[in-house]
């Protein structure tokens, strides 16, 4: 066998995802594979049979933070969109304020995938973006859902307000999450893990949605009310 060095993260055009769901749906983007010597998912040695290399499971757990399940590739940077891709008639957005946990981003985006929404924003500064963990997370949906990475987050949402955007946001302080009507054009704002919405980010919010408690704990983790909210708006759309 043929042992090679382990791989650097490339920087700039191309990243590892890892895991074997997330290897089920890549295909045609991926530049090579590695695969440990123990690896016996046939489906997938198949699948990717002429961009497999072999390497000890030391070396590959060197190469990602978290269980690679056998399997890394080594595919191009997710390609962000741009905003106005995100703006059509009915358009239903999660804005993420500096949310910083890769594993609550891969289950937002999990979730907005399978509630059909428009797309995600995400702030370019203080904020986790798409990686390797974030793919695993999400079951490889990132490839489905469309994020656009912005300088200001102010600015974009004074900027979805000329579009006709209602903004609302999510705190332990507001109105019933139920009781708001997200017809038309809504962008929903997830704060950070610890903070919640930025202060300047707060005060542009039109409502806001709160997810009444009834047990000892007074918050929720980020990913799980943002499923809540974003299911509650997606009735009727």
């Amino acid at each position: 066998m043929n042992l090679k060095p382990i791989p650097k993260q490339d920087k700039g055009d191309n990243m590892y995802i890892y895991g074997r769901n997330v290897a089920k749906e890549y295909s045609d983007d991926v530049l090579e594979v590695y695969i440990s010597d123990n690896f016996k998912d046939h489906d997938l040695i198949n699948k990717y049979q002429n961009k497999i290399i072999r390497l000890p499971k030391y070396k590959m757990d060197k190469m990602v933070d978290g269980n690679h399940q056998g399997i890394i590739l080594k595919v191009k940077d997710y390609e962000y969109a741009s905003l106005d891709e995100l703006i059509e008639d009915d358009s239903l957005i999660v804005i993420l304020d500096h949310i910083e946990d890769p594993h609550n981003f891969g289950a937002i985006i999990r979730t907005c995938e399978a509630a059909k929404v428009t797309g995600i924003i995400i702030p370019k500064d203080r904020s986790v973006s798409v990686n390797g963990t974030v793919s695993k997370v999400s079951v490889g949906t990132v490839r489905n859902v469309k994020i656009a990475m912005v300088t200001n987050l102010v600015n974009t949402i004074n900027e979805l307000k000329k579009q006709g955007f209602w903004i609302v946001g999510t705190d332990m302080d507001g109105t019933d999450f139920r009781d708001i009507n997200y017809d038309g054009k809504t962008a929903i704002i997830i704060g950070n893990e610890a903070k919640g919405m930025s202060r300047l980010v707060k005060e542009q919010c039109d409502f806001i949605a709160s997810i009444k408690m009834k047990g000892t704990v007074n918050s929720l983790n980020a990913s799980v009310a943002a499923g809540i909210v974003i299911f509650e708006a997606t009735k009727g759309r």
